[in-house]
Protein backbone atom coordinates (compact mmCIF):
# COMPACT_ATOMS: atom_id res chain seq x y z
CA UNK A 1 0.00 0.00 0.00
CA UNK A 2 1.48 3.38 -0.94
CA UNK A 3 2.93 5.64 1.98
CA UNK A 4 -0.66 8.34 1.19
CA UNK A 5 -2.60 5.40 2.04
CA UNK A 6 -1.44 3.96 5.11
CA UNK A 7 -1.23 7.38 6.25
CA UNK A 8 -4.69 7.99 5.23
CA UNK A 9 -5.86 5.07 7.25
CA UNK A 10 -4.26 5.53 10.07
CA UNK A 11 -5.42 8.75 10.42
CA UNK A 12 -8.83 7.46 9.85
CA UNK A 13 -8.31 4.46 12.34
CA UNK A 14 -7.67 6.91 14.97
CA UNK A 15 -10.15 9.23 14.48
CA UNK A 16 -12.77 6.17 14.62
CA UNK A 17 -11.39 5.50 17.89
CA UNK A 18 -11.48 8.99 19.39
CA UNK A 19 -14.90 10.29 18.13
CA UNK A 20 -16.34 7.06 17.22
CA UNK A 21 -17.50 5.88 21.00
CA UNK A 22 -16.98 9.58 23.04
CA UNK A 23 -19.87 11.53 23.18
CA UNK A 24 -21.03 10.57 19.81
CA UNK A 25 -24.28 9.71 20.77
CA UNK A 26 -24.61 13.02 22.79
CA UNK A 27 -23.85 14.76 19.56
CA UNK A 28 -26.37 13.26 17.92
CA UNK A 29 -29.46 13.01 20.35
CA UNK A 30 -31.75 13.75 18.17
CA UNK A 31 -30.84 11.46 15.69
CA UNK A 32 -30.71 8.62 18.95
CA UNK A 33 -34.40 9.05 19.68
CA UNK A 34 -35.09 8.42 15.53
CA UNK A 35 -32.97 5.65 14.77
CA UNK A 36 -31.12 2.43 16.19
CA UNK A 37 -27.87 4.77 15.89
CA UNK A 38 -24.71 2.71 15.25
CA UNK A 39 -21.65 3.90 17.33
CA UNK A 40 -19.43 2.92 14.41
CA UNK A 41 -21.26 5.27 12.15
CA UNK A 42 -20.33 8.29 14.55
CA UNK A 43 -16.85 9.24 12.52
CA UNK A 44 -18.59 9.22 9.08
CA UNK A 45 -21.53 11.56 10.58
CA UNK A 46 -18.82 14.21 11.87
CA UNK A 47 -17.24 14.33 8.58
CA UNK A 48 -20.49 14.39 6.71
CA UNK A 49 -20.58 17.17 9.27
CA UNK A 50 -18.16 19.90 7.61
CA UNK A 51 -20.10 20.03 4.60
CA UNK A 52 -23.09 21.34 6.34
CA UNK A 53 -25.65 18.49 6.86
CA UNK A 54 -27.62 17.77 10.06
CA UNK A 55 -29.36 15.43 12.31
CA UNK A 56 -32.30 15.99 9.82
CA UNK A 57 -30.42 15.39 7.39
CA UNK A 58 -28.61 12.17 8.28
CA UNK A 59 -32.62 11.02 9.15
CA UNK A 60 -33.45 11.39 5.41
CA UNK A 61 -30.11 9.88 4.56
CA UNK A 62 -31.21 6.57 6.27
CA UNK A 63 -34.54 6.54 5.64
CA UNK A 64 -33.57 6.83 1.76
CA UNK A 65 -30.87 4.47 2.07
CA UNK A 66 -29.72 3.16 5.57
CA UNK A 67 -27.00 1.66 4.08
CA UNK A 68 -24.99 4.84 2.97
CA UNK A 69 -24.43 5.13 6.57
CA UNK A 70 -22.99 2.15 7.60
CA UNK A 71 -19.91 3.26 4.80
CA UNK A 72 -16.02 3.65 6.60
CA UNK A 73 -15.09 7.04 6.76
CA UNK A 74 -11.98 6.91 5.05
CA UNK A 75 -13.58 5.51 1.80
CA UNK A 76 -16.10 8.13 1.69
CA UNK A 77 -13.75 10.74 2.45
CA UNK A 78 -11.28 9.05 -0.87
CA UNK A 79 -14.77 9.11 -2.66
CA UNK A 80 -15.76 12.67 -1.95
CA UNK A 81 -12.04 13.45 -2.59
CA UNK A 82 -12.04 12.50 -6.42
CA UNK A 83 -15.08 14.08 -6.83
CA UNK A 84 -14.19 17.21 -5.60
CA UNK A 85 -10.74 16.61 -7.79
CA UNK A 86 -13.40 16.67 -11.04
CA UNK A 87 -14.95 19.71 -9.67
CA UNK A 88 -17.29 18.53 -7.59
CA UNK A 89 -17.51 21.47 -5.15
CA UNK A 90 -18.13 21.15 -1.36
CA UNK A 91 -20.96 23.46 -1.06
CA UNK A 92 -22.77 20.92 -3.28
CA UNK A 93 -21.83 17.89 -1.27
CA UNK A 94 -25.21 18.04 1.06
CA UNK A 95 -27.49 18.25 -1.75
CA UNK A 96 -25.90 15.32 -3.72
CA UNK A 97 -26.23 13.68 -0.53
CA UNK A 98 -29.91 14.12 -0.19
CA UNK A 99 -30.72 12.98 -3.66
CA UNK A 100 -28.41 10.70 -3.93
CA UNK A 101 -26.47 8.81 -0.82
CA UNK A 102 -25.59 5.69 -2.71
CA UNK A 103 -22.50 7.75 -4.07
CA UNK A 104 -20.64 6.80 -0.88
CA UNK A 105 -21.12 3.91 -1.75
CA UNK A 106 -19.42 4.03 -5.45
CA UNK A 107 -16.18 2.98 -5.85
CA UNK A 108 -13.45 5.60 -7.27
CA UNK A 109 -11.95 2.75 -9.62
CA UNK A 110 -14.69 0.60 -10.26
CA UNK A 111 -17.42 3.16 -10.60
CA UNK A 112 -16.73 6.90 -10.68
CA UNK A 113 -13.87 7.25 -12.56
CA UNK A 114 -16.00 5.28 -15.17
CA UNK A 115 -18.31 7.80 -15.68
CA UNK A 116 -16.40 10.97 -15.39
CA UNK A 117 -14.24 9.02 -18.39
CA UNK A 118 -17.27 8.98 -20.44
CA UNK A 119 -18.41 12.37 -19.88
CA UNK A 120 -14.48 13.55 -20.51
CA UNK A 121 -15.38 11.41 -23.65
CA UNK A 122 -17.77 13.93 -24.61
CA UNK A 123 -15.52 16.78 -24.41
CA UNK A 124 -16.61 18.13 -21.37
CA UNK A 125 -14.16 19.83 -18.75
CA UNK A 126 -13.42 19.28 -15.35
CA UNK A 127 -15.11 22.17 -13.97
CA UNK A 128 -18.57 21.28 -16.40
CA UNK A 129 -18.57 17.48 -14.98
CA UNK A 130 -18.40 19.02 -11.19
CA UNK A 131 -21.80 20.61 -12.09
CA UNK A 132 -23.13 17.58 -14.09
CA UNK A 133 -23.04 15.29 -11.19
CA UNK A 134 -24.25 17.88 -9.22
CA UNK A 135 -27.26 18.65 -10.98
CA UNK A 136 -28.20 14.92 -11.43
CA UNK A 137 -26.50 12.67 -9.60
CA UNK A 138 -28.25 9.72 -9.93
CA UNK A 139 -26.03 9.37 -13.67
CA UNK A 140 -24.07 7.78 -11.37
CA UNK A 141 -26.18 4.74 -10.25
CA UNK A 142 -26.64 4.13 -14.29
CA UNK A 143 -24.38 1.82 -16.30
CA UNK A 144 -22.03 3.49 -18.71
CA UNK A 145 -22.06 0.52 -21.32
CA UNK A 146 -25.14 -0.65 -20.91
CA UNK A 147 -27.68 3.01 -20.25
CA UNK A 148 -25.10 5.79 -20.72
CA UNK A 149 -23.47 5.16 -23.88
CA UNK A 150 -26.86 3.88 -25.45
CA UNK A 151 -28.38 6.73 -24.66
CA UNK A 152 -25.85 9.00 -26.30
CA UNK A 153 -26.63 6.37 -29.18
CA UNK A 154 -30.02 6.72 -29.40
CA UNK A 155 -29.52 10.70 -29.70
CA UNK A 156 -27.38 10.96 -32.68
CA UNK A 157 -29.00 7.33 -34.47
CA UNK A 158 -32.66 8.14 -33.57
CA UNK A 159 -33.04 12.21 -32.67
CA UNK A 160 -30.47 13.22 -35.03
CA UNK A 161 -28.08 15.36 -32.78
CA UNK A 162 -24.74 15.59 -34.34
CA UNK A 163 -22.04 13.78 -32.42
CA UNK A 164 -20.21 17.06 -31.78
CA UNK A 165 -22.92 18.51 -29.78
CA UNK A 166 -23.49 15.81 -27.67
CA UNK A 167 -21.42 17.58 -25.06
CA UNK A 168 -23.39 20.59 -25.06
CA UNK A 169 -26.30 18.98 -25.15
CA UNK A 170 -25.42 16.75 -21.73
CA UNK A 171 -24.07 19.89 -19.85
CA UNK A 172 -27.30 22.28 -20.61
CA UNK A 173 -29.62 19.06 -19.44
CA UNK A 174 -27.77 16.35 -17.12
CA UNK A 175 -30.91 15.05 -16.73
CA UNK A 176 -31.23 13.82 -20.18
CA UNK A 177 -28.50 11.05 -19.02
CA UNK A 178 -31.18 9.41 -16.90
CA UNK A 179 -34.38 9.72 -18.65
CA UNK A 180 -36.33 7.39 -20.88
CA UNK A 181 -35.13 9.40 -24.17
CA UNK A 182 -37.07 8.02 -26.90
CA UNK A 183 -40.60 8.21 -25.11
CA UNK A 184 -39.82 12.27 -24.61
CA UNK A 185 -38.77 12.19 -27.86
CA UNK A 186 -41.42 11.06 -29.64
CA UNK A 187 -43.86 12.11 -27.96
CA UNK A 188 -42.54 16.40 -28.59
CA UNK A 189 -41.87 15.85 -31.65
CA UNK A 190 -44.96 14.13 -32.82
CA UNK A 191 -46.67 16.81 -30.85
CA UNK A 192 -44.66 19.73 -32.41
CA UNK A 193 -45.07 17.95 -36.04
CA UNK A 194 -48.83 17.76 -35.80
CA UNK A 195 -49.58 20.78 -33.95
CA UNK A 196 -47.47 23.48 -35.59
CA UNK A 197 -46.47 21.37 -38.71
CA UNK A 198 -42.97 21.53 -37.44
CA UNK A 199 -40.08 20.27 -39.62
CA UNK A 200 -37.80 17.67 -37.94
CA UNK A 201 -34.66 19.25 -38.80
CA UNK A 202 -36.35 22.78 -36.61
CA UNK A 203 -36.80 20.15 -33.93
CA UNK A 204 -33.78 18.81 -33.96
CA UNK A 205 -32.01 22.04 -33.67
CA UNK A 206 -34.46 23.19 -30.76
CA UNK A 207 -33.37 19.91 -29.32
CA UNK A 208 -30.03 20.83 -29.61
CA UNK A 209 -30.49 24.35 -28.41
CA UNK A 210 -32.61 23.88 -25.58
CA UNK A 211 -32.74 20.03 -24.21
CA UNK A 212 -34.81 20.94 -21.59
CA UNK A 213 -37.94 20.82 -23.75
CA UNK A 214 -37.88 17.07 -23.63
CA UNK A 215 -38.68 17.60 -19.48
CA UNK A 216 -41.62 20.09 -20.60
CA UNK A 217 -44.93 19.20 -19.97
CA UNK A 218 -47.02 19.60 -23.20
CA UNK A 219 -50.27 20.70 -21.60
CA UNK A 220 -48.54 23.04 -18.83
CA UNK A 221 -45.30 24.23 -20.75
CA UNK A 222 -45.50 23.51 -24.57
CA UNK A 223 -49.51 24.52 -25.24
CA UNK A 224 -49.61 27.63 -22.87
CA UNK A 225 -47.01 29.56 -24.74
CA UNK A 226 -47.64 28.08 -27.81
CA UNK A 227 -51.29 29.72 -27.54
CA UNK A 228 -50.21 33.00 -26.64
CA UNK A 229 -48.07 33.57 -29.52
CA UNK A 230 -51.42 32.24 -31.14
CA UNK A 231 -53.29 35.07 -29.38
CA UNK A 232 -51.01 38.18 -30.19
CA UNK A 233 -51.53 37.29 -33.87
CA UNK A 234 -48.71 34.65 -34.35
CA UNK A 235 -49.56 31.81 -37.02
CA UNK A 236 -47.65 28.30 -36.49
CA UNK A 237 -45.30 28.53 -39.28
CA UNK A 238 -43.80 31.98 -37.34
CA UNK A 239 -43.98 30.25 -33.85
CA UNK A 240 -41.79 27.30 -35.05
CA UNK A 241 -39.52 30.11 -36.57
CA UNK A 242 -39.43 31.60 -32.74
CA UNK A 243 -39.23 28.32 -31.26
CA UNK A 244 -36.00 26.77 -33.79
CA UNK A 245 -34.41 30.45 -33.15
CA UNK A 246 -35.34 30.75 -29.38
CA UNK A 247 -36.23 27.46 -27.43
CA UNK A 248 -35.82 28.56 -23.88
CA UNK A 249 -39.44 30.75 -24.85
CA UNK A 250 -41.06 27.43 -23.52
CA UNK A 251 -39.41 27.65 -20.36
CA UNK A 252 -40.54 31.54 -19.63
CA UNK A 253 -43.30 32.44 -17.43
CA UNK A 254 -46.67 34.22 -19.02
CA UNK A 255 -47.34 35.90 -16.46
CA UNK A 256 -44.08 37.57 -14.80
CA UNK A 257 -42.13 37.38 -18.43
CA UNK A 258 -43.88 36.60 -21.70
CA UNK A 259 -47.10 38.67 -20.83
CA UNK A 260 -45.13 42.24 -19.71
CA UNK A 261 -42.31 42.43 -22.33
CA UNK A 262 -45.15 41.91 -25.15
CA UNK A 263 -47.40 44.66 -23.44
CA UNK A 264 -43.95 46.59 -23.57
CA UNK A 265 -43.34 46.40 -27.41
CA UNK A 266 -46.85 47.14 -28.09
CA UNK A 267 -47.50 49.92 -25.91
CA UNK A 268 -44.37 51.63 -25.33
CA UNK A 269 -42.07 50.71 -28.31
CA UNK A 270 -45.30 51.27 -30.30
CA UNK A 271 -43.60 47.86 -32.41
CA UNK A 272 -45.66 44.76 -34.29
CA UNK A 273 -46.14 41.21 -33.08
CA UNK A 274 -44.91 40.05 -36.50
CA UNK A 275 -41.07 41.67 -35.23
CA UNK A 276 -40.40 38.86 -33.06
CA UNK A 277 -40.32 36.52 -35.62
CA UNK A 278 -37.15 38.82 -36.70
CA UNK A 279 -35.83 39.21 -33.36
CA UNK A 280 -37.36 36.31 -31.07
CA UNK A 281 -34.53 37.58 -28.67
CA UNK A 282 -36.33 40.09 -27.83
CA UNK A 283 -38.27 37.77 -25.43
CA UNK A 284 -35.10 36.37 -24.00
CA UNK A 285 -33.80 39.94 -22.44
CA UNK A 286 -34.51 41.81 -19.31
CA UNK A 287 -37.41 43.64 -19.54
CA UNK A 288 -36.27 45.70 -15.92
CA UNK A 289 -32.26 46.06 -17.18
CA UNK A 290 -32.04 45.93 -20.81
CA UNK A 291 -35.74 46.66 -22.75
CA UNK A 292 -37.05 49.55 -20.69
CA UNK A 293 -33.61 51.33 -19.86
CA UNK A 294 -32.69 51.80 -23.03
CA UNK A 295 -35.55 52.76 -24.66
CA UNK A 296 -36.41 55.28 -22.31
CA UNK A 297 -32.18 56.44 -22.12
CA UNK A 298 -32.55 57.22 -25.89
CA UNK A 299 -36.09 58.83 -25.23
CA UNK A 300 -34.58 60.92 -22.79
CA UNK A 301 -32.23 61.99 -24.81
CA UNK A 302 -34.47 62.75 -27.38
CA UNK A 303 -32.61 60.07 -29.44
CA UNK A 304 -35.20 57.48 -30.56
CA UNK A 305 -36.42 57.66 -33.84
CA UNK A 306 -40.40 58.51 -34.59
CA UNK A 307 -42.52 55.39 -35.10
CA UNK A 308 -41.46 51.85 -33.65
CA UNK A 309 -38.73 51.63 -31.62
CA UNK A 310 -36.18 48.92 -33.63
CA UNK A 311 -35.54 46.14 -31.68
CA UNK A 312 -31.91 46.00 -33.02
CA UNK A 313 -31.32 48.81 -30.69
CA UNK A 314 -31.71 46.25 -27.74
CA UNK A 315 -29.78 43.47 -29.45
CA UNK A 316 -25.89 44.61 -28.50
CA UNK A 317 -23.94 45.51 -25.61
CA UNK A 318 -24.07 47.85 -23.57
CA UNK A 319 -20.98 49.32 -24.62
CA UNK A 320 -21.90 49.32 -28.11
CA UNK A 321 -25.40 50.74 -27.37
CA UNK A 322 -23.45 54.13 -26.08
CA UNK A 323 -21.21 53.78 -28.56
CA UNK A 324 -23.46 53.22 -32.03
CA UNK A 325 -26.77 54.20 -30.79
CA UNK A 326 -27.02 56.82 -27.70
CA UNK A 327 -23.73 58.64 -28.40
CA UNK A 328 -23.02 58.84 -25.18
CA UNK A 329 -20.68 57.27 -21.70
CA UNK A 330 -20.92 53.86 -20.58
CA UNK A 331 -21.07 55.32 -17.29
CA UNK A 332 -23.92 57.90 -17.74
CA UNK A 333 -26.28 55.15 -19.27
CA UNK A 334 -25.48 52.88 -15.87
CA UNK A 335 -26.48 55.97 -13.54
CA UNK A 336 -30.07 56.50 -15.58
CA UNK A 337 -30.38 52.69 -15.68
CA UNK A 338 -30.10 52.60 -11.81
CA UNK A 339 -32.42 55.99 -11.18
CA UNK A 340 -34.70 54.43 -13.65
CA UNK A 341 -34.60 51.23 -11.74
CA UNK A 342 -35.17 52.83 -8.12
CA UNK A 343 -38.27 54.50 -9.48
CA UNK A 344 -39.54 51.30 -10.67
CA UNK A 345 -39.23 50.09 -7.66
CA UNK A 346 -40.72 53.11 -5.71
CA UNK A 347 -43.28 52.64 -7.81
CA UNK A 348 -44.27 48.91 -7.16
CA UNK A 349 -44.14 49.49 -2.97
CA UNK A 350 -46.54 52.60 -2.91
CA UNK A 351 -48.85 49.91 -5.14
Amino acid sequence: MPLHDLELTSICIIHSQQMGTKGGRNRYSLLSEEINLDCRWIPLLDYLSTFGLKESHFLQMYERHMPSLQINVCSAQERLDYLFSVGVKQRDVKRILMRQPQILEYTVENNLKPHVAFLKGLGISNSRIGQIIARSPSMLSYSVEKSLKPTMRYLVEEVGIEVKDLGKVVQLSPQILVQRIDISWNTRYIFLSEELGAPRDSVVKMVTKHPQLLHYSIDDGFLPRINFLRSIGMCDSDIVKILTSLTQVLSLSLEDNLKPKYMYLINELRNEAHSLTKYPMYLSLSLEQRIRPRHKFLVALKKAPKGPFPLRFLVPTDESFCQQWAGTSLDKYLAFRQRLQLTEFAKKYEK
